[in-house]
């Protein structure tokens, strides 16, 4: 097989969660036991550093990933989903796994996997922890998949989790209150392991504290321990005065950013106690430079200048409190958003919290079984006030958009990571772009 044939044969191993929804969610960590005593243990040689939470898992994930790598480990990263290319997955250094690598697993095993019948992230979390251990990494930055107790990257023993925060989504499988899903999420948090949680409400603190109590865990509170004394944004970035660590530049732009750089910081203090960190200097590179180091697209990503264009993988109910706010803060005539969404998230309350004021519409599809049909968004978003139009692909809604738009015009794209992932694919190999997108797999 070569490397498509490859890919295509991960993604119909078994129903793939991202493209079919609920049908392809695997209860339990039996088969991922299995894979792990079939490939000899391999996250046991490796250090690691677990990631949770309902927002922010990515941008934490990255961040101490360049930190590491700017520290001189050889850091690998293991998150989802990717955007334009599978291999986006895992990294070492921000370089992409091969495709000569992903190839060679599959054909060497794919007998054992068929008799095992594993789920797609179960095969390509045992992939990502071998090629790791093959690569002699130092240690490993994990994004957990979905919630945390039982997911498959859950039988690391890292050296310090994290929960980024709490908030509604992916309730079919980790409850329909925030302490349910916080419990799932608590999952992570290991006996004597250090653990940091970057957001709170009552309802989930006292789950994590009692969690946290049970394993004998130190638990640390980043909202309890703010860094951020000012912060203001410049030119799609973010500048912050810190507590211990004077005046730092972070990379992404958007306005959550400042939640995550709390907890980021917060998980830095940490390691630094620990011994894996150490230098200030590389943590303030590593803080300005995550997407370069790291290859991390779509976090409130300027495309492109004129007319301004931003695009941003928010896809959630938690996500849009934040963006709603931050698009409707950019000076503009008229503001034009291309949107959508999947089948699984709080569309109707998302659709609430939409600007209307000077704005107009491009309702897409991504090319995904889960997205929202374009005519069923528009229908949802008329209702509520919203004008526009409908597309069936994420370019031709972008394309108008650009079309449509003066200078002083603002384009948004986003809603859903897909919508995000179609423009990109659509977007990587015109010339106006080349320099745009950080590190896309050719």
């Amino acid at each position: 097989m070569d490397y498509n044939e490859t890919v295509n044969y991960l993604f119909n191993i078994a129903p793939l969660f991202e493209k079919v929804g609920a049908k392809a969610y695997k209860t339990g960590l039996d088969n991922t036991l299995a894979l792990d005593r079939h490939f000899n243990h391999p996250h046991q040689n490796f250090k690691s550093i677990h990631i949770a939470g309902t927002n922010g898992k990515g941008s934490c994930s990255h961040t101490l990933a360049s930190v590491l790598q700017r520290e001189g480990y050889k850091v690998g990263l293991y998150t989802s989903p990717h955007l334009v290319d599978f291999r986006e997955r895992i990294r070492i250094n921000g370089e992409c796994i091969s495709k000569h690598y992903i190839i060679d697993f599959v054909e060497k095993e794919k007998n054992f996997f068929e008799k095992l019948h594993p789920s797609f992230f179960e095969v390509t979390t045992a992939l990502a922890f071998k090629y790791f251990a093959d690569n002699n990494i130092d240690i490993a930055v994990i994004e957990v998949g979905l919630g945390g107790r039982l997911d498959c990257t859950n039988i690391i023993m890292p050296e310090m989790s994290i929960i980024t925060n709490i908030s509604f989504d992916h309730t079919q499988f980790l409850g329909n209150t925030l302490g349910k899903i916080a419990s799932e999420k608590a999952g992570i948090i290991k006996q004597g392991i250090p653990v940091v949680i970057g957001e709170t409400t009552p309802e989930t603190k006292n789950v994590f504290k009692k969690k946290a109590k049970e394993e004998n865990a130190p638990i640390i509170f980043a909202e309890e321990h703010e860094e951020i004394i000012s912060s203001y944004f410049s030119n799609s970035q973010i500048i912050c005065e810190t507590v211990h660590f004077g005046t730092i530049r972070y990379e992404m732009g958007g306005n959550y950013q400042t939640k995550n750089i709390n907890t980021i910081l917060n998980a830095i203090i940490v390691l630094m106690k620990n011994g894996l960190i150490s230098n200030i200097g590389n943590i303030k590179y590593g803080l300005a430079h995550v997407c370069e180091e790291t290859g991390l697209n779509g976090r409130w990503q300027e495309i492109r200048k004129s007319p301004r264009t931003i695009c941003d993988t928010g896809h959630n109910l938690g996500g849009w409190k934040y963006l709603s706010k931050q698009i409707t803060s950019q000076p503009y005539n008229t503001l034009r958003i291309v949107f959508g969404m999947v089948d699984d998230k709080d569309i109707d309350n998302v659709l609430k919290l939409l600007p209307r004021e000077n704005t107009y519409y491009y309702f897409v599809r991504a090319s995904t079984k889960r997205a929202i049909p374009e005519d069923v968004i528009m229908h949802k978003a008329t209702r509520l006030g919203l004008e526009g139009e409908a597309f069936d692909k994420v370019v031709s809604g972008y394309n108008k958009a650009t079309e449509d738009a003066d200078d002083k015009d603002f384009i948004f794209i986003g809603g859903s990571s897909y919508v995000v992932s179609d423009l990109m694919v659509a977007l990587r190999d015109n010339p106006q772009y080349k320099d745009v997108f950080f590190r896309l797999p050719q």
